[in-house]
């Protein structure tokens, strides 16, 4: 097994091939995805589908003088694998090796660490600047995946390219008509009609950009793909060269449902079927989901907007279709959701935006600017808000509350069950006064009757009288807290005061001033980094008030897949440390 990949240390070693070699080396290739995806899961369908075309990228261009960008990261492995780390993909040992996404500390070949859609052409156009006042001649080559193209920034980068760089820049657009769900917006009518016409539609977006353009048909032939390279090789002007291919190309499974298969866990390659045992215990997007298909069932100003991720809330495509008019998706196009649910609040309708933190960031403009300067009345819920949601440094939910928080107007509510995720889902949509996001918890759902309703904005909870030391668990570390003043109780013979704040981007001044009469220490404790945070917003308002404050929280670093128990330990974060530190500034 592995015959002709282990030749390969190297592109040189690609060079080397006749195209028998080539077409065993994409079996090989195939072969080891299986191997490790089977095994760790990561993105199958992408990677699948761009197998040939990789080789011939390799076999034609001289990478890294050759500057190769890959958008989203989504299709790199074939790439990684024939740059010198086919070890990571082969060998069960060497599996953390490897990324999953490009990574310059992993290979000179690697230009960027990106796990982020839609930036490829951008910063392929800066990379081709440069190279023009610096005097050199590399070729820049860009791929992005069709999905991607409805992200504003590759439409800059279109814009710029077309316009800008009058110097070899060739754009590789992979066409397998599939984002991560199903592609959404009027550019893929014009996709298909370049598809269905071999690139000969008069209508032509790219050629709109003032771009050159070349279609190829057959995206996973390495023969064609290879010929096609060849005559773009130091082209003297941007191009973009339009290629056909499959997503999911030799796994049946991944190309019958090319949207489950885009990304997956462990599974079984003869059956198709997922290795990992999933709890039947609901998890807190499925509590969302649930309040989402109800509330458009008995509200029909209610709507669901999404930047192409309704696995978020684990929206099946049978979901979708019952929502009908009140669901849509934007695509990849963060901006455009958070505008349009602006402009839907301002016509009397009740939005609720929903992705992943790690990308929400995208659209702070649109939040700050477009939504909280005008009060508008969206709903914006994230998931993977949490230290021990994705770990890769591209997709840390760790710097949400930080981002956001000190936005003025923008009400953040941190739940801290699933009667708290309801209860604030109610307030937020029905309420017409204020832009609010939701962070859903990153632990396990958990139960508790609720003490307080959403009456009054930044009004903590009591949730437990005490004396000495006060305790603010935030959100899904409430359950933390908890577990500190128990232990407290058992340990140093007193009861804390327990507080679950709520809300994560104000402070109820009024319980925390009440607090200096029986406490000597408070300690707060937040499931994201310490610096602009929650934690220090409480520690600046009782700064003057002789009290203790000691905050418990991430460090403002890019984390890269770390262990979570081991990096909670590290940070002093743990139960035991936490006591101790407890022991030592109250003097017990």
């Amino acid at each position: 097994m592995y015959e002709v990949l282990n030749k390969i240390n190297g592109p040189a070693d690609v060079k080397k091939m006749d195209l028998k070699e080539l077409e065993a080396l994409a079996e090989d290739i195939r072969e080891a995805l299986f191997n490790r995806l089977t095994k760790i899961g990561g993105h199958c369908g992408p990677n699948f589908g761009m197998v040939e075309a990789e080789i011939a990228l390799h076999y034609v261009f001289n990478s890294p003088v050759d500057k190769i960008v890959f958008d989203v990261s989504h299709q790199s492995y074939p790439h990684k694998m024939l740059t010198g780390r086919k070890d990571g993909y082969i060998y069960d040992e060497h599996f953390k090796d490897d990324s999953g996404y490009t990574n310059p500390d992993e290979s000179e070949h690697d230009l960027f660490n990106i796990g982020h859609t839609s930036t490829s052409i951008s910063l392929a156009t800066g990379l081709a600047k440069a190279r023009d006042i610096l005097g050199r001649k590399e070729n820049v080559i860009a791929i992005i995946g069709d999905g991607s193209l409805s992200g504003g920034e590759a439409l800059e980068g279109l814009n710029v390219a077309g316009a800008e760089i009058e110097s070899n820049l060739i754009i590789v657009v992979n066409d397998n008509q599939q984002s991560i769900s199903e592609t959404h917006g009027g550019l893929y009518k014009n996709l298909a009609d370049l598809r269905e016409t071999c690139g000969k539609a008069e209508n032509n977006i790219f050629k709109g950009f003032g771009l050159d353009y070349v279609y190829v048909e057959e995206g996973n032939n390495i023969a064609r793909m290879i010929e096609e390279f060849q005559k773009l090789k130091d082209i003297d002007h941007p191009v973009v060269m339009h290629i056909n291919t499959v997503k999911g190309k030799g796994y049946e499974f991944a190309e019958k449902d090319r949207e489950t298969w885009h990304w997956t866990m462990p599974f079984d390659r003869e059956t198709g079927k997922l290795k990992v045992e999933w709890s039947d215990e609901p998890e807190y997007s499925d509590l969302a989901r649930e309040y989402v298909l109800n509330k458009a069932k008995t509200d029909s100003s209610f709507m669901v907007i999404t930047p192409n991720m309704p696995g978020c809330l684990d929206l099946s495509k049978e979901d979708r279709i019952a929502l009908g008019d009140q669901f849509v998706d934007v695509g990849i196009a963060e901006e455009q959701s958070i505008a349009m649910a602006g402009g839907a609040a301002k016509a009397g309708a009740k939005p609720l935006v929903f992705t992943s933190v790690t990308f929400m960031q995208r659209a702070y403009d649109q939040i700050s600017h477009d939504i909280c300067i005008n009060s508008l009345p969206i709903t914006i819920l994230l998931t993977s808000a949490s230290f021990a949601s994705m770990r890769d440094v591209t997709h840390l939910g760790i710097f949400g509350i930080a981002e956001f928080s000190n936005i003025p107007n923008l009400v953040i509510i941190s739940p801290s069950s699933k009667e708290e995720l309801l209860s604030a889902l109610d307030w937020s949509v029905e309420q017409r006064e204020h832009p609010v996001m939701i962070l859903m918890p990153g632990n396990e759902v958990n139960s508790r009757e609720q003490i307080l309703g959403i009456d009054e904005i930044d009004k903590f909870e009591i949730t437990q009288k005490g004396e000495k030391l006060a305790i603010i668990g935030l959100g899904g570390f409430y359950q933390k807290g908890e577990g500190i003043a128990k232990a407290v109780e058992e340990k140093y013979g007193f009861r804390p005061t327990l507080i679950n704040p709520r809300f994560a981007s104000g402070v109820d001044e009024e319980l925390l001033d009440s607090l200096a009469e029986k406490h000597e220490l408070v300690i707060t404790i937040e499931d994201g980094i310490l610096e602009g945070g929650f934690g220090q917003k409480i520690a600046s308002h009782l700064g003057a008030s002789g009290l203790k404050v000691k905050n418990y929280g991430l460090d403002k670093k890019f984390y890269d897949r770390y262990n979570a128990k081991q990096l909670m330990k590290e940070l002093g974060m743990d139960d035991e440390s936490i006591l101790k530190d407890v022991k030592e500034l109250l003097s017990l």
